[in-house]
């Protein structure tokens, strides 16, 4: 038998009009709370949610903002660049008031990519060490819950946290252990602001648009499009729908709620999920970074990734790979889109681990760039960077770097490792390398006339050169052959 509830006509005004002013309350998306970090030097915008039409005040710092909600309750406004320091008092007041204790005004990064990004403090190396030093009340952390969505979604379930061994052991540890650095070397407060997702490709973290206007994204479009189309008639429709894999899923729940939270910049490490499809990663991550770029609507902003460290079992002989054609890909982003920097890890990946426990140099070598381009310090932050190659008569090849200064070593104090030459015939054999100064002097018997250099060009190369400040050599190669990733969508 069902049973009817009656409630009296008043009482239903009473709790509708109760919902109606809930709902009408002024209030701010996640990314904004008590000990947040916001960034200094530059303009901030603050936005939420209120009644249609309602006055709304922002007052921060000697700073008073007033706007009106717009028709469909969304506000916001733009403090004026803030200088470095804190705690400070944030209120929001409209029919109702809010007030953020805490907050701090610093360096705020976005960090982000798939699981090496998302591999935590605790899992990485000298964890429990780690954990117990992390003591940096001025040290910020927000990370957004891993998810997707079909549609660009306005908020996330998160909130900030001052850096403490209580706080720091599931966050990133990459983003921790490069925010950590710069906090010690700027001297300020520093936000983090995690959002990453294990086993994803770049092209769930873009969003929709843009995937949509890149030549030569349309086939990546047309997969996912029909796997949708597939899905719908199957018993498990959401599968597919919502799968984090889906192009602009990510972008869409862990992305969109941050846009325009103002920031320094982005580190990024990402490529794993790509490989496979290495010659279009050429396209898709300059792409995503543009379209960061845009939605942002901060210019240029700095954006620093990692590329892959190694991985796999070491091959005796020079070969194909997949992965040595996605740091190509990394590499190439590098060298075309501005204001960007790669930290190279081809010495401290782990031959059985996808997911190598040190972290630590690969957040300080992030640092490093960041260090070294946007805060102007004297930061070594590259590795020698190949440059130009110069064939001898007598079958040698003489290599020239970049970030060579003060000459090449080896880590080991043996020989060079990991150079490979091949002649016309595009075979490739193993070659003896040794160092002259800033130079790298390259051949081999079994290759009368070299035509083609590479180095590091495998999974896991075990190579040795550095330059004199420790900073691993980025792998490369001389010859534009065709990729064995060429045509994979």
């Amino acid at each position: 038998m069902t049973r009817t509830l009656t409630i009296p006509l008043a009482l239903l005004l009473a709790l509708l009009a109760s919902s109606v002013n809930a709902r009408a309350d002024v209030s701010l998306p996640n990314v904004f709370g008590s000990d947040m970090v916001l960034q200094r030097g530059r303009p901030v915008p603050i936005w939420g949610r209120a009644k249609a039409a309602e006055k709304i005040t922002v007052t921060f710092l000697g700073q008073t903002h007033t706007t009106r909600a717009n028709g469909k309750g969304r506000w916001r406004v733009t403090l004026d660049p803030l200088e470095a320091g804190g705690p400070h008092e944030m209120v929001v007041q409209g029919k109702n008031e809010l007030r953020l204790a805490g907050v701090l005004v610093g360096e705020v990064w976005v960090c982000s990519g798939q699981s090496n990004m998302q591999w935590s403090v605790k899992q990485s190396a000298r964890a429990e060490a780690e954990i117990d030093a992390a003591r940096f009340p001025k040290l910020r952390l927000l990370s957004v819950p891993r998810r997707s969505a079909i549609e660009p979604e306005s908020d996330f379930k998160g909130a900030w946290a001052p850096c403490s061994p209580e706080t720091v052991a599931n966050f990133s540890a990459v983003a921790y252990y490069f925010g950590r650095r710069l906090h010690q070397e700027l001297e300020v407060p520093v936000g983090l602001i995690h959002t990453s997702y294990g086993g994803t490709p770049a092209e769930a973290w873009m969003d929709a648009p843009a995937l949509k206007r890149t030549k030569g994204l349309k086939p990546l479009r047309t997969r996912w499009d029909t796997a949708v189309k597939r899905a719908m008639k199957s018993q498990d429709p959401d599968r597919m729908v919502y799968h984090p894999h889906r192009p602009a899923n990510l972008w869409n729940a862990m992305v969109a709620p941050l846009v325009p939270y103002a920031m320094r910049g982005v580190i990024w490490y990402q490529g794993e999920s790509n490989a496979g499809r290495a010659e279009q990663y050429r396209t898709l991550f300059p792409a995503m970074i543009a379209a960061w770029r845009k939605a942002w609507g901060q210019g240029d902003f700095p954006f620093h990734f990692v590329q892959l460290a190694n991985w796999r079992a070491a091959k005796p002989e020079p070969g194909p790979s997949a992965w040595a054609e996605l740091r190509e890909a990394q590499l190439l982003t590098l060298q075309s889109v501005p204001n960007t920097g790669m930290a190279v890890t081809i010495d401290i990946g782990e031959a059985g681990n996808i997911h190598p426990k040190n972290k630590q140099d690969v957040g300080a070598r992030l640092a490093a760039w960041a260090l070294s381009k946007e805060y102007g310090m004297p930061t070594p932050h590259s590795g020698p960077l190949f440059e130009a190659a110069q064939s001898g008569k007598d079958g040698t090849v003489t290599l020239r770097f970049r970030h060579a200064k003060g000459g090449l070593e080896t880590d080991d104090d043996d020989p060079p490792r990991g150079f490979a030459i091949a002649g016309k015939d595009k075979v490739f054999h193993w070659a003896t390398a040794r160092i002259v100064g800033e130079t790298i002097v390259v051949s081999c018997p079994a290759v009368k006339k070299p035509v083609a250099v590479r180095y590091a060009w495998s999974d896991n190369p075990g190579v040795n050169l550095t330059n004199a400040e420790g900073l691993p050599t980025v792998p490369f190669r001389t010859d534009d052959w065709p990729l064995t990733t060429a045509g994979k969508h």
